[in-house]
C-alpha cells in the first residue's frame, strides 16, 4: 500500500514523454499505449487544475525531411499553457531548453509518465536527476516494448532515482496547516 504523495503545485511539473499516435500503437507491456494515455491524460487535467505546468516531449527523427505519420502529440493532449518540447535524442534534456525552461518556472520537482518507461521517460528522467530536481515516477503511466524492460526500470531503477507512485496517490498540497 503506498502514501498520497503531497506535491506543491507551483514547484511542480508533469514530464509526459512520446505521447505521440504512432508510439501509442506500438504493442507494449504492461498495459496498452491507449491505457498509458488515457492515465497520463487524467494526471495531465489533474495538475492543470492545481496550477502546476505540463511539460509534453516528443521526438523527431533527425536529418529527415518528413517527420512519419502519427508524429504530433497524441490528439486532445496539449492543451494551452502546456510546454511542448521537441527531442531529438532519447531523453528530453540535450538541446532542448528544457532545463532553463523549467527553471524559469521555479519547478524542482518532475513527475514522470510515457512511452518507452525504459527509454525516453528514463533517460529524461536520469538527465533531470543529475540536473538536481526531485523525481517521481508514475508506475501506471507508463509501459515499454515488454513487461521485463518496464519492470527493470520500475523496480530496479527508478526507486534510486526518485519516488515511485501511482496515479491515484499523486496529491497537491493546499497550503492550509497540517498539509
Amino acid at each position: 500500500m503506498t502514501v498520497p504523495l503531497a506535491l506543491d503545485a507551483p514547484r511542480t511539473a508533469l514530464v509526459l514523454v512520446d505521447l505521440m499516435d504512432r508510439i501509442v500503437a506500438l504493442p507494449l507491456e504492461p498495459r496498452k499505449g491507449t491505457e498509458v494515455l488515457a492515465v497520463a491524460e487524467e494526471l495531465a487535467g489533474t495538475f492543470r487544475a492545481a496550477g502546476a505546468l505540463v511539460v509534453l516531449v516528443r521526438v523527431e527523427r533527425p536529418g529527415v525531411a518528413e517527420q512519419p505519420p502519427g508524429s504530433a502529440l497524441a490528439h486532445g493532449l496539449p492543451r494551452e499553457g502546456d510546454l511542448e518540447i521537441v527531442k531529438r535524442t532519447v531523453g528530453g534534456f540535450q538541446g532542448t531548453g528544457l532545463d532553463d525552461r523549467l527553471r524559469r518556472h521555479g519547478v524542482t520537482t518532475l513527475v514522470f509518465g510515457g512511452i518507452a518507461t525504459n527509454l525516453g521517460v528514463e533517460s529524461t528522467a536520469r538527465a533531470a536527476g543529475d540536473l538536481g530536481y526531485d523525481l517521481v515516477f508514475v508506475e501506471d503511466a507508463m509501459a515499454a516494448l515488454t513487461g521485463a524492460e518496464h519492470e527493470a526500470s520500475v523496480r530496479l531503477d527508478f526507486p534510486r532515482l526518485g519516488t515511485v507512485v501511482r496515479a491515484g496517490d499523486v496529491r497537491f498540497t493546499t497550503g492550509r496547516a497540517g498539509d
